[in-house]
């Protein structure tokens, strides 16, 4: 099977291509080989590769700086996974997109549903918004999975900056009002690769919308309170954490305050089992 992925150094990509390998011919573009912001050069690129599968793992996800650079954010969440929609639909492949919590506006008490209404707060939720609608509207095979909080062992995230901060400063501030799940970039990974394996197998679900993160819920200061523990039992000195509200740590692009998915939907259709947040961060610390 020859397989397109989309995206090369992001976090998700690097993982898909550990859990993809022997999978079937997989074809990984980066920013240098396609940039999707220029719209008239993916169907080209697409067409002439004719893959089996796409998997977009690409995406603008400089969040604070997309509200000062709005066009490139859409260009490359909005226009870009409609453009692949069409040519996958074009060639009967299977599209698999990730999306995000930050469609959300995270004013719901309860963790949200797949049918829950969106209300993206920022530049990058609208336009992580708005490429879903735009493989929605196209139709065809597409998973859309959306994940939360996304760290991993490389590239810039939370995980790595708390373990260099933890270990800098005697003192650290962390917002404390926002909820959601830490998600392992490799549990991501390992979910598309089961997820393309049943489809293989004819024992697919039902293709749409899917909520994809690890199980449980905590803070952003609870994650860091997480890594810190596993530093201190390496014998590493660590800061001391202190919580703050979202409005002592203003920023640019307003986040979410509930960011919990609700991800029994892809359980329930495509037998999909998540980890809890703490065991996926271990296991990822000890890798």
């Amino acid at each position: 099977m020859k397989i397109l992925l989309l995206g090369q150094h992001g976090q998700v990509s690097q993982e898909l291509q550990r859990a993809l390998r022997g999978t079937g011919e997989l074809t990984v573009l980066g920013r240098d080989q396609l940039d999707l912001a220029q719209p008239e050069l993916i169907r080209q690129q697409v067409q002439r590769l004719r893959p089996e599968l796409i998997i977009n793992a690409a995406a603008h996800t400089a969040v604070d700086q997309a509200e000062s650079e709005p066009e490139l954010a859409f260009a490359i969440n909005a226009t870009a996974p409609g453009i692949l929609a069409e040519v996958a639909a074009e060639m009967g492949a299977p599209l698999i997109h990730y999306s995000t919590d930050y469609v959300f506006d995270g004013s719901q008490v309860e963790p949200y549903r797949e049918s829950d209404s969106t209300n993206p707060l920022s530049v990058y939720g609208r336009s992580k918004r708005a490429g879903e609608q735009a493989i929605q509207a196209v139709g065809g095979m597409h998973l859309i999975l959306r994940t939360s909080w996304v760290y991993s062992q490389h590239g810039k995230n939370f995980l790595l900056t708390m373990q260099r901060l933890l270990q800098e400063r005697e003192n650290l501030s962390v917002v404390d009002d926002q909820i959601g799940a830490p998600t392992w970039a490799s549990t991501i990974a390992q979910a598309t690769a089961q997820l393309i394996e049943q489809w293989r197998r004819g024992q697919d679900g039902p293709w749409g919308v899917y909520h994809l993160t690890a199980q449980g819920e905590t803070s952003w200061c609870g994650f860091a309170g997480a890594i810190a523990a596993y530093l201190r039992s390496q014998g590493k000195n660590v800061a001391t954490l202190q919580p703050i509200p979202s409005s002592a740590y203003p920023t640019p692009a307003q986040r979410p305050l509930n960011s919990r998915l609700d991800c029994s939907r892809l359980q329930q259709d495509w037998q999909v089992q998540l980890p809890d947040w703490q065991a996926a961060l271990e296991q990822c610390l000890r890798s």
